[in-house]
């Protein structure tokens, strides 16, 4: 008997609960190893806004692993790396992962169209979505996960992955109540049709925020600003539009000032304040394993949230198709995300936290080198996962 044929003796029918980055990447990567594979998403159909994503040379990595990179920088838009620059435009440095291989060192691309090519890639394999579903309650055995859905159905499962978010049901089932920590945080993006001159993404820094200008394809780009909203940070959806002009309005330099007059529309303005959560380990037990922001919410100071839950998602496709117990495969999934996601977490907190400080006005620690904790970051994440 070969190897794949002892794996299906143990594994072999599996449920994924949600259809978000990190789901579809492991639903896609399953169906492809001949898995048998059901995935639910709560919300009834995609309706993806978001806009857009920052894909660093890791993500696009891991991507390759389910086939899906190439199609993600062609409908993309791949770039080097990020110029670091004042608030009226002087460079001071550049940040970003180095490339790896052929991947350069970021991808922009919109949410929605990072979605539309996974979900396409899910159609090719045959991968069945059932919308509008979620989880209702998990007998989680020793030897089986036994799940009654929302709409009254029911499955037995080898194995159930929650990939259903920061605030994931199923972990809230299997492991109880995990709170996320608010980092005093608020971050704003809106899409804009891409300036002429955009070479690759800018980020400029200003006293009390800073404005990030991000290629999303050939004709779009976004911007996000981060700004620090107080204890109090829910903003009128009224007051949307006039306060993100005048964040955008400090920044006296063309590329930012062109786009002013197209910040029109509230419900375009992607605003949320920033949370992480770190689940400890291990992030399984019996049948019933956690990735991506249902394990471990990061903010977006280095850029790395979907690219973390596609390295999930490819880890554990891998470690599922090697021998060993269900408790052994868990364990090496731990062993080989665990370190790298908590340094993320942790480091974009320690980030979040420095900006906050310069905020407000107060002092950084001594020795705090935002460019050179977010190089040594970016380093580290082009070692293999």
């Amino acid at each position: 008997m070969n190897e794949k044929s002892e794996i299906r003796n143990h594994i072999s029918k599996i449920l994924v609960v949600g259809a978000g980055i990190g789901g579809q990447s492991v639903a896609i990567g399953l169906k492809k190893a001949g898995f048998e594979v059901d995935i639910v998403e709560i919300h009834k159909e995609f309706n993806v806004y978001g806009v857009g994503i920052i894909q660093q040379a890791n993500a696009l990595r891991a991507l390759d692993a389910i086939d899906v990179a190439d199609e993600a920088m062609r409908r993309g838009s791949p770039y080097g790396k990020v110029k670091l620059c004042l608030a009226h435009g002087v460079q001071i440095g550049e940040a970003g992962t180095p490339p790896i291989g052929r991947f350069p060192s970021h991808n922009g691309i919109s949410r929605r169209i990072l979605h539309d090519v996974l979900f396409e890639e899910a159609q090719k394999v045959g991968l069945k979505y059932r919308m509008g579903v979620t989880v209702e309650t998990i007998d989680n055995q020793p030897d089986v996960a036994n799940v009654t859905f929302s709409d009254g159905t029911s499955g037995s499962y080898d194995i159930v992955i929650a990939a259903d978010g920061v605030n994931s049901k199923v972990r809230k089932l299997i492991f109880g109540e995990f709170k996320t920590s608010y980092v005093g945080l608020s971050v704003w993006r809106y899409a804009f049709k891409r300036p002429a001159g955009l070479d690759t993404g800018y980020i400029f820094f200003n006293k009390k925020h800073k404005l990030g200008v991000i290629p999303m394809t050939a004709d779009l780009c976004y911007i996000f600003v981060n700004s620090a909203e107080g204890d109090n940070p829910m903003i009128p959806e009224d007051q949307l539009v006039d306060k993100l002009k005048a964040y955008m309005s400090a920044y006296p330099i063309p590329m930012v000032q062109e786009l002013i007059p197209q910040v029109t529309d509230a419900k375009l303005v992607n605003y949320r304040t920033l949370e992480t959560l770190k689940m400890p380990a291990p992030w399984y037990k019996n049948r019933v394993v956690v990735l991506g922001d249902a394990a471990h919410t990061t903010i977006p100071q280095l850029g790395s949230g979907a690219a973390l839950a596609i390295e999930d998602a490819v880890v554990l496709i891998e470690e599922l198709q090697k021998e060993g117990s269900v408790e052994e495969i868990f364990e090496r999934y731990m062993k080989r995300r665990h370190d790298r996601c908590k340094m993320v977490v942790e480091v974009s907190e320690t980030l979040g936290a420095w900006e906050l400080l310069e905020y407000t006005d107060q002092p950084l620690p001594e020795g705090a080198n935002m460019g050179m904790l977010m190089g040594k970051t970016g380093m580290a994440l082009t070692q293999e996962i």
